[in-house]
């Protein structure tokens, strides 16, 4: 007879069945368990002073003010967090951060009758002044943003681009033969160049710019437009003329300026006429010319009407 000890086959399907009863009875209490509310441990509630000792030591980081401790204010409350953990929350004195509060998170271990710190920080409040929230680089880069020195890496999956042997859509454009694969790696898609013609068109380069409405024409009749090439030839084109605002710009075909080639004809320069005298304003005298001296040296004495007139 073997010394192993065997159990009975309906013993063991007993013993089995045990088991199962008892690991679905804790299944399904498990289930229906609900989670408690943490009770607040006395220990922990009474140790303010602990909680804003700890507040101050940690305001007096960093800083060469003679009384750090001014930066805690009064006690505002408390709050537990679990079992024998409690948040302390002090009020912040700091100018600098108005509408922020110190929370000291203090616990103690089970039987135990010491209370210890576990964390302190200074958090935000409802009136707390936050900084805006934080917005990726590649989103808040505005038009003009890069200057000299500058990278602006574009993405591989830019919708705006589309591989150079691509068929872009541009029939119009004969200068992309050439670029089919030999070219550059990348070209304007067709939501490119779509999305480029809307801002042209709806900025200062526009139709309705103010410059504009107050031209005498418009570009495309003007002798400094320069079409583009491929299917945007039919909208814009770049102007090239110096003295006018868009010079070496793009430009809608509708745009205008007063630069315009044939805004007005140059008068040519007329000579001046004769001069014109005034004889309203002053009196006509006649003056008697003075007489000649004899050749005997003798001279007659003047008449008492040169005198009056002022001549000797």
């Amino acid at each position: 007879m073997s010394p192993l000890r065997q159990s009975s086959p309906a013993r063991s399907t007993g013993a089995r069945s045990a088991r199962a009863s008892r690991s679905s009875g804790t299944a399904r209490s498990g289930r229906t368990a609900r989670r408690r509310t943490p009770v607040v441990d006395p220990a922990c509630a009474e140790a303010v002073d602990l909680a804003r000792e700890a507040a101050q030591e940690v305001a007096a980081t960093g800083t060469t003010q003679p009384s750090p401790s001014g930066a805690v204010g009064d006690h505002l409350g408390l709050r537990a967090e679990g079992d024998r953990v409690v948040t302390h929350y002090f009020a912040c004195l700091n100018p600098a951060y108005r509408g922020w509060h110190w929370a000291v998170t203090v616990t103690r271990a089970a039987r135990a009758k010491v209370v210890t710190v576990s964390e302190c920080a200074l958090l935000p409040g409802e009136d707390a002044l936050l900084a805006p929230e934080w917005v990726p680089w590649l989103e808040r880069l505005r038009p003009g943003d890069l200057g000299p020195g500058d990278l602006l890496p574009t993405a591989a999956d830019d919708v705006r681009l589309a591989p150079g042997y691509a068929d872009v859509g541009d029939s119009g454009d004969q200068q992309m033969q050439w670029e089919l694969g030999l070219g550059r790696p990348r070209v304007l898609s067709r939501e490119g160049r779509a999305e480029a013609a809307a801002r042209w068109y709806d900025g200062i380069a526009g139709p309705r710019a103010p410059i504009a409405a107050s031209a005498p024409a418009q570009c495309s009749t003007c002798g400094f437009y320069v079409p583009l090439a491929g299917e945007l030839r039919q909208m814009f084109g770049v102007c090239a003329n110096e003295y006018a605002p868009d010079d070496g710009r793009v430009v809608s075909a509708d745009h205008g300026c007063g630069a315009h080639s044939e805004a007005v004809v140059v008068p040519p320069a007329s000579e001046h006429g004769p001069p014109v005298l005034d004889e309203v304003g002053y009196d006509i005298v006649k003056i008697t010319p003075a007489r000649d001296s004899g050749d005997d040296g003798s001279s007659e004495t003047p008449s008492e009407e040169e005198e009056a007139l002022g001549h000797s």
